[in-house]
């Protein structure tokens, strides 16, 4: 069994449609009260991925079906905002939404997880690279992710659970066409290719694979 998180969004849908369509068994979770049916055996929405006692309950619950394979977070969010212009508050937001849901279903999850010495991808981004203005929350929070990332890894390397994050440029979203009518949407990553890195990192052939983020940034220069 895969848990993805975040499983209701475009690119959380994307990641389950992969995931079955490999044969694999996936639960998804989601804030989002309505999952939409991409395969996955189970789906388990109105979960507050920020409340670590509702995580563990919803991962306890995920268990009792079979072995934990592997766990992705793609729950998070974006905000563009300037700090002078913005709220100071929207730091302590980016946090709880990007890197404390993550944090979260790790914990739960790391119990199952070595048992089956499964693996864990996270979602960061290329941001935490080099953040362009209005980006400093949303980069910060997900610089959160990508250290997160390295620090479970090396924590579980005598587990054998491995843990590596992928860090996309822009995804190829009906949001963002919508917030950049202008831009060249061919450069972009789409969430199927991005899922398509997703599935390989979970995979066997990525079994010496740990602790790595790596950037999937299309043609998107960074």
């Amino acid at each position: 069994m895969i848990i993805v998180t975040g499983a209701a969004g475009i690119l959380g849908q994307a990641v389950v449609r992969r995931l079955a369509q490999d044969g694999l068994a996936v639960a998804a979770l989601d804030l989002a009260t309505e999952i939409p049916d991409g395969g996955q055996a189970r789906a388990l929405g109105g979960i507050d991925l920020t409340d670590a006692a509702a995580v563990a309950q919803a991962v306890a619950q995920v268990a009792q079906d079979g072995a934990l394979a592997g766990l992705v977070n793609v729950a998070g969010g974006f905000v563009w905002e300037t700090l002078g212009e913005g709220d100071p508050a929207t730091y302590d937001k980016m946090f709880r939404i990007n890197v404390q849901t993550a944090a979260n279903a790790c914990a739960a999850a790391l119990p199952a997880l070595r048992e089956a010495r499964g693996a864990v991808v996270n979602v960061a981004a290329a941001a935490t690279l080099k953040a362009g203005a209005g980006m400093g929350a949303y980069a910060a929070s997900k610089a959160g992710v990508m250290k997160l990332t390295e620090a479970l890894a090396a924590e579980e390397l005598d587990s054998g659970v491995r843990v590596n994050a992928v860090m996309p440029s822009i995804i190829d979203t009906p949001a963002n066409r919508k917030d950049m009518p202008d831009a060249d949407f061919g450069k972009w990553v789409s969430p199927d290719a991005l899922a398509g890195v997703v599935a390989f990192l979970l995979s066997a052939d990525a079994a010496p694979v740990t602790g790595a983020c790596l950037p999937v940034t299309g043609g998107v220069a960074w």
